[in-house]
């Protein structure tokens, strides 16, 4: 994100036809990331490498919450747990508690129930 212009953070990329880097689209991208933040045992290796303490990388998950509005919602695999973590990842107290080998459990247990939970419905 440190050679990205203050445009393309203030504005979320287009799922319509964009530039590519690597071969994916800013969108593809950012799509993958804030999904993989549905894992706390993913939030646990941020909080290791110390990026969750890093106020530019703190900007970027600020940034990432057009997520959560329309159209970009309807594109989340797993809209609940991707939320609720980057809603919780908004919280200084959070990205310093998932350092916690025992929350990181506790979350990982909450999603295998919720899961659970979820499929006894069906």
């Amino acid at each position: 994100m440190a050679s990205t212009d203050v445009a393309t953070v203030q504005n979320p990329p287009s799922p319509e036809a964009e530039p590519k880097y690597g071969g994916y689209t800013r969108f593809e991208i950012e799509l993958e990331f804030v999904q993989s933040l549905a894992n706390p045992f993913y939030l646990n290796h941020l909080a290791s490498q110390k990026l969750l303490n890093d106020p530019a990388f703190v900007a970027y998950l600020a940034y990432l919450q057009y997520w959560s509005r329309p159209p970009y919602i309807k594109y989340l695999n797993y809209p609940g747990p991707t939320l609720k973590n980057l809603e919780l990842l908004q919280e200084e107290r959070f990205r310093q508690d998932i350092i916690s080998p025992d929350l990181v459990q506790a979350l990982a247990a909450e999603g295998v129930k919720a899961s659970v939970e979820w499929h006894k419905d069906e």
